[in-house]
């Protein structure tokens, strides 16, 4: 890449003067040595972390304040999270979580969890994780995050329940640092005792210009000053005006995706101006448009795979599955996206809800992401 075009990224600078202080303690991250140790050390395939900390938030939500146990973390983009991997139960799972804290913190990372209806990593994440406990991650990854290539300078963000964490890593960034970039973001939230992080996303709106905090609630109390119900067309024109260079950025529940696209799309913005970050499977797939009505979520089905039979329930996912069947294919995402965990449909059908995007390879060659696709038959598969 030309390097007058590196020089324009943002913090390119601080990465000059780092490299710097590294040269004068011996420590030098170029290249010289080859490229395969400089791409592990940014993109290692497992972090070996402690908990630090353990924060109380509102909503019943903790934040997790995670340390290297080998005293280097990786970097990251603002927007961007880990794959928590834990064993549970005799299972072995993981679970994405955004960082909450800014990149340019480069001492822990702050993921905040909150509790999931029946949701076995997050009970176990919040009830039985104290500090001094050890866990294992995968590396940064993720594609929701500003681009100062693309992506407008007046950020609009649209959060939604636990939705309002890599925003938090975003607006910390911007504001820590001195960015050249406005931030108004909108937190929706059932109650206002809800909203994680509201305290302090008050004061940072007080102390700074170029932020604006809207939060939004569907059932206020009568001493609750903000607006009230959801996150329409007619309030963000109101509070951002024209949405012409501007970038929209989405993170929620999919109820929350489903009613804010459409309303973006009242006012005129451009598809290729809306990020929206995966929001996992859904909790029901059941209700999926498309779903089949002769197929009831607790319907179990074989699955041949690699010389074993695994029963797995139509209602949840073929990754689900097989890692309760001892099984564990990679995954990070668990949203479809990053593809880690594709198996290879061999015989019988499977739903997969929409917005799942396969590559043409994978579509051709009969593969699935086995985190977003559920049995609707007898199945083969190879891992």
């Amino acid at each position: 890449m030309d390097l007058e075009i590196i020089k324009q990224f943002d913090g390119y600078e601080d990465v000059v003067r780092e490299a710097e202080v590294c040269r004068k303690y011996g420590l030098d991250y170029n290249a010289e040595g080859g490229a395969e140790p400089v791409v592990r050390l940014y993109h290692p395939d497992r972090l070996n972390l402690r908990v630090a900390e353990v924060i109380e938030e509102a909503g019943s939500a903790k934040t997790l304040r995670l340390v290297s146990e080998d005293g280097y973390l990786p970097p990251f983009l603002a927007g961007q999270y880990i794959a928590l991997y834990v064993q549970v139960g005799g299972i072995r799972t993981g679970r994405p979580y955004s960082i909450a804290s800014p990149p340019n913190q480069t001492g822990y990372y702050d993921l905040t969890v909150r509790r999931v209806p029946e949701g076995l990593v997050s009970n176990y994440l919040l009830d039985e994780v104290k500090p001094g406990h050890r866990l294992e991650s995968s590396g940064p990854a993720g594609h929701f995050h500003h681009n100062p290539l693309f992506h407008d300078s007046t950020m609009i963000c649209l959060a939604g329940g636990s939705g309002i964490t890599p925003f938090a890593s975003m607006i910390r960034e911007v504001l820590e640092r001195g960015l050249d970039r406005t931030i108004y973001l909108f937190y929706g939230n059932k109650r206002l005792g809800e909203a994680i992080y509201h305290d302090r996303l008050m004061d940072l709106s007080r102390h700074f210009d170029n932020f604006i905090y809207i939060p939004v609630v569907e059932e206020p109390e009568e001493s609750d000053r903000c607006p009230v119900g959801l996150i329409t067309a007619g309030l963000i024109r109101d509070m951002v005006g024209e949405v012409k260079d501007k970038t929209f950025y989405l993170c929620g529940p999919r109820a929350m995706y489903d009613f804010c696209v459409p309303e973006l799309e009242k006012l005129e913005a451009p598809r290729r101006k809306i990020i929206k970050e995966v929001y996992g499977a859904p909790l029901d797939v059941q209700r999926s448009p498309g779903w089949p009505e002769a197929v009831r979520a607790d319907d179990t089905f074989p699955v041949r795979v690699g010389g074993r039979t695994v029963q797995a329930r139509a209602g949840e996912s073929l990754l689900t599955a097989l890692e309760k069947s001892g099984l564990a294919p990679p995954s990070v995402c668990r949203s479809g996206e990053c593809s880690l965990c594709r198996v290879k449909l061999v015989s019988g059908r499977v739903f997969q809800p929409s917005g799942v995007s396969l590559r043409k390879a994978d579509q051709r060659f009969g593969y699935v992401h086995a985190c977003v696709s559920y049995p609707l038959e007898e199945l083969e598969i190879l891992l």
